[in-house]
């Protein structure tokens, strides 16, 4: 049988039928979630590389740490073996857990390795995404009728073999695979550097031992001051220190938020935004009067709650040294998941000048010998590197069919995705892992349950036109909640959001042992455990 590459005797799925119920394509963290769930379709799983992980086994640099506590990050009912450590997991312990968690429900047996589409046909016809309910009937999308034909390249092979389903479940993210390139006036562009160039994906793929050799006395530029940024920038200073070791200069556009730890003046992060009651005063989704009345009434208290954190991170962290302090709430930032936890000593290195910052808030573009800013500001450079993010949308696009792959990006540059799933006017597909909130494993987990029950029968989806109300209603609660709403984060109303999903299929909302607790308690993957 097939064996994922270093799996040992994990047996892999061997053979890929012509006609299969359910294919899912993508064997991260939402496509474990999508197997567990539809075991009993035999689900085939596509994943292009020899291994399970997603962006956390191909997609990472070597000191990079997850950013949520372990207890935080966590199947409902596959815990860490060491939730207590308070340290943030690596990313190699990241792939060792979702290894173990496919060991314990024999996921391997759905897992095609080495198999990557190209390409996906729909079969429906012409007007079959176009009905007033979706997939014609609303429910029930499991039929016994192939809906759509997936393309599969596997190995050196340039032959497209296709096998058809009935229902097909993406899960191939936001980050990773597709970079988001800058884009320069001619002769403003990295043509006219001397230096090199590098996205950070193509970093990722570099050894340890290559990265040091690559960066160790060069001057660099980071591009960016978002997670992906600070991390590399942290790299590139822990390489220079040596004797003729250079400085790494960050590149700032866009200032956000930078958190040290989950822990604000002595009091747990989660109280703040992880209870039922610190979430009443933040907007939701189609909310009615009433509650849009309170939320107006309470934006003392959450201008409050924001400024509190603020005061705290500018305490704790030289941000106004380095000019590093933003120019909105602390709110916006975790209301559109880009909030990101500092790595440790960051702000050592930039003590030591090891990290420098520059502000580019007009602009940049390349010269003969690094980058020149709007302002007329040069920044001498031997390496630049790219931390400007990923089009995970556009993965989509390269594979789906029109009219669909048009269909991707709504109105508010979102995914229209109703309950983060399921595009109101693409038939037998949903989409998972396109949802971000403070643990997106949860979320990709309760969405892969609530699919579940779709395909099932358990429930009924509403109309095409009410559900593209209700996607309307999360782009305007988030605009009205964070000036970053084109990101899909639902941070601020993720317990409102599970409430959603819950009812839907017939289960508790209120997940705590008493009310004291529901309304105080923060909530995570542990209170969604099935029964």
């Amino acid at each position: 049988m097939a064996m994922a590459q270093g799996q040992g005797a994990r047996a892999t799925r061997e053979a890929v039928p012509p006609v299969s119920r359910v294919a899912i394509i993508g064997g991260g963290i939402s496509g474990l979630a999508a197997a567990k769930q539809m075991a009993a379709y035999d689900p085939v799983v596509f994943e292009a590389t020899p291994s399970v992980g997603g962006v956390w086994k191909h997609c990472v640099y070597r000191t990079t740490r997850l950013q949520t506590p372990r207890p935080d990050y966590e199947f409902s009912d596959y815990s860490w073996k060491n939730r207590e450590d308070p340290s943030f997991p690596t990313h190699t312990e990241i792939v060792d857990y979702l290894e173990g968690y496919a060991d314990e429900f024999d996921l391997w047996r759905y897992i095609s390795f080495g198999s990557k589409v190209v390409d996906i046909k729909f079969l429906g016809g012409a007007e079959a995404g176009f009905t007033e309910l979706w997939s014609g009937t609303g429910k029930d999308p499991l039929r016994g009728k192939p809906m759509w034909e997936v393309g599969i390249v596997t190995g050196d092979s340039n032959t497209i073999q296709y096998y058809k389903f009935e229902f097909v479940v993406m899960c191939t993210g936001k980050y990773g695979d597709v970079p988001r390139m800058p884009v320069f006036p001619p002769g403003k562009g990295p043509e006219v550097f001397k230096g090199t160039v590098m996205h950070s994906l193509d970093y990722c793929k570099l050894s340890e031992e290559e990265t040091v050799e690559l960066m160790r006395g060069k001057k660099v530029v980071v591009v960016g001051y978002k997670k992906s940024a600070i991390d590399l920038a942290n790299e590139c200073a822990q390489a220079n220190q040596v004797k003729g070791g250079q400085p790494c200069t960050m590149l700032v556009r866009t200032l956000h938020w930078v958190v040290p730890s989950y822990s604000i003046w002595g009091l747990p992060f989660s109280m703040f935004y992880s209870t039922r009651l610190s979430q009443l005063f933040y907007e939701r989704p189609n909310q009615g009067f009433f509650r849009s009345l309170l939320c107006r009434l309470m934006s003392p208290l959450r201008a409050g709650v924001s400024k509190f954190i603020e005061s705290y991170l500018s305490w704790k962290l030289p941000l106004g040294k380095y000019g590093l302090t933003p120019d909105h709430p602390f709110v916006e930032d975790y209301a559109s998941c880009q909030m990101a936890i500092l790595p440790e000593a960051f702000f050592e290195m930039a003590d030591r000048g090891l990290v420098r910052f520059q502000r580019a808030s007009a602009g940049w573009c390349f010269s003969e010998n690094g980058v020149v800013l709007n302002d007329g500001t040069k920044v001498e450079a031997d390496l630049v590197f790219l931390a400007t993010g990923f089009e995970g949308k556009d993965k989509l696009r390269e594979v789906l069919p029109k009219p669909f792959r048009d269909l991707v990006v709504g109105k508010s540059s979102m995914m229209p995705l109703y309950r983060g799933t399921i595009h109101p006017l693409i038939p037998n597909m949903a989409f998972v892992g396109f949802v971000e909130s403070v643990s997106n494993l949860h979320t990709s987990e309760l969405r892969c349950r609530w699919l579940s029950g779709l395909l099932e029968g358990r429930f009924e989806l509403p109309s095409v036109k009410a559900m593209m109300g209700h996607v309307a209603g999360e782009a305007d609660a988030m605009r009205r909640t964070t000036r970053f709403y084109r990101r899909h984060c639902i941070s601020t109303y993720s317990i409102h959001d599970s409430d959603g999903m819950c009812a839907d299929l017939g289960s508790a909302t209120l997940r705590k042992g008493n009310w004291i607790a529901e309304l105080f308690a923060p909530y995570n993957n542990k209170d969604y455990k099935e029964q």
